[in-house]
């Protein structure tokens, strides 16, 4: 079984991409070390009926890059939703912010530059849905610092936690092993029920009790 073929073949199925979106990704892959970073069309349309279906009106992303994921979700908001999303990369708001504006989104992006650990600290207010995809050594702090400013009954999706299948490696490096670690814990936390999809690079999916 091909699973590149396979996700195409869903890729065709969804709702079609935007044109946004496309010129997003090319420029993404073009201007760009790490383009794979990108959330892609498959998992971009699930954060977005994640955001419906849930009835998100804030969101928290913690990992901007270009800001595919960003659109995505922000572009499933109400007119009186808001997105924060923070990036430590601000090089990168050349491209995010282009698309952002060409996405008609700019009244409902709240974008943040610099160290995520240091800002997520300063957030106010609560939050319906959180969407984690920074430095995956840092997953852990990132949930118990943002997880008081969950609402009751809201999400917190945190992305790469399968790191390329090596989760499942006998023996594994310091990085797949935090991460590893990191799953087996929130498998754990009586405070969440939680969900691990095989999608991609691997997306949990915690919904605060």
């Amino acid at each position: 079984m091909d699973l590149d073929l396979l996700t195409k073949y869903c890729e065709g199925l969804c709702i079609p991409k935007s044109e946004v979106l496309k010129e997003l990704e090319r420029e993404t892959n073009l201007k760009t070390l790490k383009p794979r970073m990108i959330s892609g069309h498959l998992q971009g349309t699930l954060l977005h009926l994640l955001v419906k279906i849930h009835g998100s009106k804030r969101i928290l992303e913690i990992g901007t890059f270009t800001g595919y994921a960003t659109i995505c979700m922000a572009s499933a908001l109400p007119d009186d939703g808001e997105l924060i999303t923070l990036e430590a990369n601000a090089e990168l708001e050349f491209i995010s912010g282009k698309y952002f504006e060409k996405a008609n989104l700019t009244n409902k992006i709240h974008q943040k530059f610099g160290d995520a650990k240091a800002l997520v600290k300063d957030l106010d207010g609560e939050f319906d849905l959180v969407f984690i995809d920074a430095g995956k050594k840092d997953n852990e702090y990132y949930y118990e610092t943002i997880f008081p400013q969950v609402k009751s009954g809201g999400l917190i999706l945190v992305d790469n936690v399968l790191w390329s299948g090596k989760v499942l490696n006998d023996t594994m490096d310091k990085h797949t092993r935090i991460i590893h670690d990191f799953n087996v814990k929130m498998s754990k936390d009586q405070r969440i029920e939680s969900l691990y999809l095989p999608l991609r690079d691997g997306l949990a999916l915690f919904r605060k009790k």
